[in-house]
């Protein structure tokens, strides 16, 4: 038995249940099951003491603790500022508001390796920004923190994007009832907006993690690469199949793959807990 979710009058526009669950399943499994069992397997025939031997070499931990890392802290930072964007654009009209909402999608639109080049022009020991950060001792390009800003740009999309709707249908009116019974701006909004739109921010914080776990065109050219200084687990990978290593690629992005499969499990974990949560609340 199931059941249809939403206006049963449009519940005809597709085919029935069976047949649009079995296109669901099939495109499901060839798209994202049947590559990622073949990536399991590969990895599984190595054997565990070659397989561990592999991720544990102090290259491969070092690019996890870059890769997952610059990773998280760039989730953060979206999340926090991606926020802020989010409500200007939903919440305020000014000038230049269509346009400067556009930009947003610009890291979808750009190829990578070109946001890779336009970050790195701009700070650069030479670039436009870059050299006047230099002489007071901060570095951006070539170290973990121009790794750390190509992933928040190229991650701040799915944070807005995300949130925009969520704010949209946020009722004004609840607000102004908080504000009406003596709630001050900041307690209306951690008790009131926060909670409800808390789904919304840790989904774009799942999708931006997720994002930059994967970057590799645009970290490749802020980045020096240097093996256990700037060398993400994605360059670390392409090194090894360059070198006909596919067994040691494979173990490196079998490792990736559970440990990135953990934390998008975390964080569905807290998505649950606030939904019910929220629930009990209501």
């Amino acid at each position: 038995m199931f059941h249809y979710l939403g206006n049963p009058n449009r519940a005809r526009v597709l085919p029935g249940f069976g047949i649009t669950m079995g296109y669901t399943v099939l495109y499901l499994s060839v798209i994202v099951l049947l590559p990622l069992s073949a990536l399991l397997l590969k990895s599984a025939g190595l054997g565990w003491e070659r397989l561990w031997q592999t991720i544990s070499h102090p290259r491969v931990l070092a690019s996890f603790k870059l890769t997952f890392g610059a990773a998280t802290i760039a989730a953060t930072i979206n999340a926090l500022f991606g926020l802020i964007v989010a409500w200007t654009l939903t919440r305020y009209k000014f000038p230049g508001k269509r346009l400067m909402d556009a930009m947003i999608d610009l890291p979808f639109a750009m190829p990578t390796a070109v946001s890779g080049i336009a970050l790195t022009a701009v700070y650069a020991p030479r670039g436009w920004i870059g050299q006047y950060l230099e002489p007071l001792g901060l570095k951006v390009a070539y170290t973990p923190l121009g790794i750390t800003l190509a992933l928040v740009f190229i991650g701040l999309p799915f944070v807005v994007r995300t949130l925009q709707p969520a704010l949209a249908d946020l009722d004004q009116e609840i607000e102004e009832a908080a504000a009406s019974l003596g709630a001050s701006r900041l307690q209306t909004f951690w008790r009131v907006i926060v909670p409800t739109i808390l789904p919304a921010l840790l989904t774009g914080f799942a999708l931006a993690l997720a994002r930059a776990i994967g970057e590799y065109g645009s970290v490749i050219f802020i980045s020096s690469n240097l093996p256990m200084k700037t060398e993400i687990a994605s360059l670390l990978i392409i090194s090894k199949l360059d070198q006909y290593d596919v067994a040691g690629a494979t173990a490196i992005a079998a490792a990736m793959l559970a440990i990135s499969f953990g934390m998008l499990l975390a964080i569905n974990a807290v998505q649950h807990f606030v939904a019910r949560r929220a629930e009990g609340g209501a």
